[in-house]
């Protein structure tokens, strides 16, 4: 019978939507858990601090015996060099180099095209390979790439040294017969063993992986928790079931993996996370430097947006930028990098001048002028304040009303001038739609960002 080979990534599945650190003793529990279990390699999450993952993945790397210790090794010779600082004493370390495939993380991500991030394949599975002898080169949303170029990139890969390879859906909307048909056509002219990493976005994930082994797959990706993973215990499950009629076995200890992991998982939720401030109670939404574009693209639609792919792109662009920055980014402020940087249109409606009369003891006024087409519009209306009197004008002006979804005021510099961001979500036929403002008049703030929403929705509508 054909052995497949198991890969847990519960470490990193956990360090990308748990919204909080694990503990230590969580990281090592896992570890050590799943190395009991039989699994062939646990792999660890992206370095994030170096000091502290240091001492905690050269902990875990010391104390696994029987599975491999993989770890990203980054996208820099430096990066690598500080990877293989924390597992180089496992008893069998390996180094992942995970780069895009697809276009559209390609160019969004990592601003190259084809041939350029064919050569950064090259040099980094070479760099990596230098270190180690087990290198895994893990192609990122591969079930959305242009097929010839995913199998150029394998080559590349495995010519510079990759000892096997992933292919990973990270949409996660793959049917098994798109997976196995994948998995054929990279194995046709792979030297090197061809793993899968499925994600269960449609519940179909241990279909996908039964349909992937079907194929020649020699390895699947799984985990115990996390947010869409293919689940270990329900893959351990299937291929147990109809071991004898696919002919493939495992090494998990199907008994130990149902109580050990069972008594973990209980452990684990019962703990606290290590520090509030990295928790994420903002719509469960927290995304960090080592986030996929799918992971970033799933956040945006848990908002309520649907963008398009090259939207999506520029948001994950610019989220990446905000990452190097800070550590994490929130619900918050995701929703301000979508509103600056998706969906942007020209402006049919140009804000000329506003003039708001407020007090405790006379209703709101608010008269705005903007230009459409050379031509001024202009509007008058009361409100419950200054900012509700000036929305109510500008509806005025475009003689529609649109539901106010959301809106936010915050301060962004410090001080009497401070400057303040104002962010504005309209809903126009079931859509979602931001702008932001920003001014040293809050009021002005909010007007530009409501007329940054309105011009969206303008060119929507023009478009469909």
């Amino acid at each position: 019978m054909k052995k497949v080979t198991v890969t847990d990534y519960t470490l990193k599945a956990l360090a990308d939507t748990r919204g909080a650190r694990l503990l230590f003793r969580e990281k090592t529990a896992i570890a050590a858990c799943m190395d009991g279990v039989g699994v062939d390699a646990v792999e660890l999450a992206e370095i994030r601090n170096i000091k502290e993952d240091t001492i905690v993945y050269k902990t875990v790397s010391s104390m696994v015996k029987n599975a491999s210790v993989v770890i990203p090794a980054g996208s820099s010779e430096e990066s690598i060099d500080a990877a293989w600082e924390c597992v180089k004493g496992a008893a069998s370390p390996c180094l992942q180099i995970s780069l895009p495939v697809s276009t559209v993380t390609m160019e969004y991500g990592y601003h190259m095209k084809e041939a350029k991030m064919g050569d950064f394949i090259s040099r980094l599975c070479s760099a990596a390979a230098a270190k180690c002898k087990n290198v895994e080169f893990e192609a990122l949303d591969a079930t959305r790439a242009d097929r010839t170029f995913l199998r150029e990139a394998v080559k590349r890969a495995t010519e510079a040294g990759a000892s096997f390879v992933t292919l990973s859906d990270d949409e996660g909307s793959a049917l098994p017969s798109e997976i196995a048909s994948l998995v054929a056509y990279i194995k046709e002219e792979c030297s090197v063993p061809v793993y899968v990493k499925l994600s269960d976005g449609i519940n179909m994930a241990v279909a996908c992986a039964v349909s992937a082994i079907g194929a020649g797959a020699d390895g699947v990706k799984a985990a115990v928790a996390g947010s869409k993973v293919l689940n270990t215990a329900s893959l351990a499950a299937a291929l147990c079931a109809r071991a004898d009629s696919i002919g493939v076995e495992t090494s998990l200890k199907m008994t130990e993996l149902y109580s050990d992991v069972s008594s973990l998982l209980k452990g684990f939720k019962s703990s606290a996370p290590a520090d509030k401030a990295e928790q994420s109670d903002e719509g469960g939404i927290y995304l960090h430097s080592g986030s996929t574009a799918a992971q970033v693209s799933d956040a945006v639609k848990k908002l309520g947006y649907s963008l398009s792919a090259q939207d999506n792109g520029k948001v994950y662009s610019v989220l990446m930028d905000v990452c190097e920055r800070k550590s994490s980014v929130g619900a918050a402020e995701l929703e301000a990098i979508i509103a600056s940087s998706a969906m942007q249109a020209p402006s049919a409606y140009h804000l000329e001048s506003y003039n708001i009369n407020s007090s405790n003891i006379c209703t709101a006024m608010a008269n705005v002028v903007m230009v459409r087409d050379g031509e001024k519009v202009s509007g008058v209306a009361s409100g419950d304040g200054p900012i509700d009197a000036a929305f109510r004008a500008i509806e005025t002006c475009v003689g529609h009303h649109y539901e106010l979804d959301d809106f936010q005021i915050r301060a962004v510099t410090e001080g009497k001038e401070a400057l303040g961001d104002a962010l504005v979500r309209l809903r126009s036929s079931g859509k979602l739609f931001s702008g932001s403002g920003l001014s040293t008049d809050i009021v002005g703030a909010s007007i530009r960002a409501y007329v940054n929403a309105l011009n969206k929705i303008i060119c929507e509508e023009e478009q469909a």
